[in-house]
């Protein structure tokens, strides 16, 4: 009999998420004052291109990137960038940045006239390319986070979910054409109605 996966718990005194590896990033700062997250930014993210695996994702977000480890590297090393979560490809959670506090990972961005989208979402990084399919476990990942976050602030919305291309166009172009947003809505209408059916 199949298992269902534990419902992720999202402590909102610290913003961190459980279970999920945590991993700090010194890229964060407070968010303006007042204001709590009301957007959720997915992006996809790939060290080096086309890679999957390794620890190079986590030294991007902790500024300790090697620059001779691979030429890719060498010309983002000294980006000072994070984001609030990521989910690898076999579905595992990794935090950099508490929920409550603003990662760097929209820049230049725009959400329904509102600039500066740092301020006001929380970023979810996938494990992928712009051209590739993403795994099935980070679908049912995702959705179940994006229950658990819009549980947890009720400013969220699945109403309220974007690419970083919609925020950033022309600038930016992930999560890329093989994210498939209509599977994702529909698992998180469904994850949605079995965390009401457990309630």
């Amino acid at each position: 009999m199949h298992t269902a996966p534990p419902a992720f718990r999202i402590d909102t005194a610290t913003g961190l998420v459980s279970p999920a590896r945590q991993v700090p990033s010194p890229n964060q700062d407070e968010r303006p004052l007042g204001v709590m997250p009301d957007l959720i930014v997915i992006h996809n993210i790939s060290l080096p291109p086309g890679e999957f695996g390794g620890p190079w994702i986590d030294q991007l977000f902790t500024n300790a990137l090697p620059a001779a480890a691979h030429p890719f590297f060498a010309t983002i090393e000294q980006l000072r960038v994070s984001t609030h979560l990521l989910v690898r490809r076999d579905g595992t959670v990794v935090q950099y940045v508490p929920l409550a506090r603003r990662a760097w990972h929209a820049g230049v961005s725009s959400y329904l006239g509102r600039e500066k989208c740092n301020d006001f979402s929380i970023g979810i990084e996938l494990e992928g390319t712009d051209d590739s399919a993403f795994a099935p476990a980070q679908y049912a990942t995702l959705s179940r986070l994006i229950v658990a976050l819009c549980a947890a602030y009720p400013r969220l919305s699945p109403a309220h979910l974007t690419g970083h291309s919609d925020i950033a166009p022309g600038r930016k172009t992930d999560p890329g054409p093989y994210f498939d947003w209509p599977r994702l809505r529909a698992m998180v209408r469904a994850a949605r109605q079995r965390s009401m059916g457990a309630a």
